[in-house]
């Protein structure tokens, strides 16, 4: 389960056990989720969790971007927002990973990633939802075509977090990071995270809720989830912290954001 925190938005070992034709878990995720002010929201150590069985589940597709088990997020259309079009594009190797590492060695954001380092740090991180069965899709967002943030989408009901709330089929998670400081506490986050949700909504019909779960000391982060629509739905005890679980349920009211003239 990613972190959520100002800005918002990693993967799990395979479980033992696990039955034939079924995907195997997704890696562990680290808690991410900004969406507020600084760098990230609810960040944490990795979680060593037994992922929910995926019995009946949509079958998996390439890791790139989602494939059926999300949708394809590479193909979704842009979003208008009051600060410009944004978009998400699935992470790719080479400069997009350059741009990642530059942003998780920003103090701001790796207090709550904990992926400051070389590299071969983030590629690590990044190459375990790759590499995965599409549960898990790291994106970078493009505001006017000008790469500023980092997502990961994901399956929730299909990771750990599962284990830990009544999740549902289909429920889908968001991770989130602002890359600069000059992005960060204007109400950007809480706008992407308003055309994010939408996007989510409005292609992936199956899913009736998106999820975050950032520290519940992270008042700015939650505010944020609020401002954008989720609600508190209950505190939970992860391995790392106790989280506001923020939901947004696709029958909560939302105002269509002005595009920016």
């Amino acid at each position: 389960m990613p972190p959520a925190a100002t800005p918002p938005h990693g993967p799990a070992a395979p479980t033992a056990g696990a039955r034939p034709g079924v995907p195997a878990p997704a890696p562990a995720r680290r808690d991410h989720g900004q969406a507020g002010p600084p760098g990230s929201a609810g960040a944490g150590a990795a979680r060593d969790l037994a992922a929910p069985d995926a019995a009946g589940q949509a079958p998996a597709g390439p890791g790139g971007d989602g494939g059926t088990l999300l949708d394809r997020v590479g193909r979704w259309a842009p979003a208008a927002t009051p600060f410009g079009i944004f978009r998400l594009a699935p992470l790719t190797p080479g400069d997009d990973l350059t741009l990642l590492t530059t942003w998780m060695n920003d103090p701001a954001v790796a207090a709550f990633w904990e992926l400051a380092g070389p590299p071969a740090t983030t590629a690590a991180h990044v190459h375990a939802q790759l590499s995965g069965d599409g549960r898990s899709v790291p994106c970078l967002g493009l505001l006017d075509g000008r790469p500023m943030s980092y997502w990961e989408l994901y399956r929730a009901d299909l990771d750990p977090l599962a284990r830990h709330y009544p999740a549902r089929p289909h429920d889908t998670g968001v991770h989130l990071l602002l890359g600069g400081a000059a992005d960060r506490g204007r109400g950007l986050g809480t706008a992407l995270l308003r055309a994010v949700t939408c996007l989510i909504l409005a292609h992936r019909p199956r899913c009736a809720r998106v999820v975050a779960e950032p520290d519940i000391r992270n008042a700015p982060s939650v505010a944020a989830f609020r401002r954008a629509g989720f609600h508190l739905d209950a505190e939970i005890d992860l391995p790392d912290k106790r989280a506001a679980l923020m939901v947004r349920r696709r029958t909560t009211p939302t105002e269509p954001a002005p595009a920016r003239r």
